[in-house]
């Protein structure tokens, strides 16, 4: 770890590191949470951006499968903890016309992870960003706001 400081950087700048970690980055922690306790569920996952939304695949029958579909949101931590990328989405499961095989092996291809081969069922879920943060340091904790309401709030 260095221990070298630089100046926070700009929004414009967050911005676009943060667009780059989405398109770059395969894996994240997704949190979510069960509708009738608020029990807290936190699993690491690939993911495939399209540059309006992730695009996560989770067993049918899995903890997180089952939240995503209750709550309809979830919580994505990208990167690590001195480089975050914070994204709080809506999330809808696809159905069959949705997920078409070109999504499906963009996905695979992205993350080396094809869930269509397996014998147990997955679901894929599309996240869309209403709230995106990020930030390296504590001086960049002012401003770490992106996106607010689905919303850039940076150029």
């Amino acid at each position: 770890m260095s221990t070298e400081t630089t100046a926070p950087r700009a929004p414009e700048q967050r911005k676009q590191d943060a667009l780059h970690r989405l398109d770059h980055d395969v894996d994240a922690w997704v949190a979510t949470a069960d509708a009738e306790s608020g029990t807290p569920y936190l699993i690491p996952l690939s993911f495939l951006w399209d540059g309006e939304s992730l695009l996560v695949a989770t067993p049918e029958a899995s903890v997180t499968g089952r939240n995503l579909r209750a709550t309809g949101k979830a919580r994505v931590g990208i990167g690590p903890t001195r480089d975050l990328v914070l994204v709080e989405g809506a999330v809808r499961a696809l159905d069959g016309a949705e997920l078409t095989a070109e999504l499906r092996d963009a996905f695979a291809t992205k993350t080396g992870f094809d869930p269509s081969r397996l014998k147990t069922a997955y679901t894929y879920f599309r996240i869309t960003p209403q709230r995106v943060q990020a930030w390296r340091e504590a001086d960049e904790l002012e401003g770490r706001e992106l996106m607010l309401g689905g919303r850039w709030t940076v150029r």
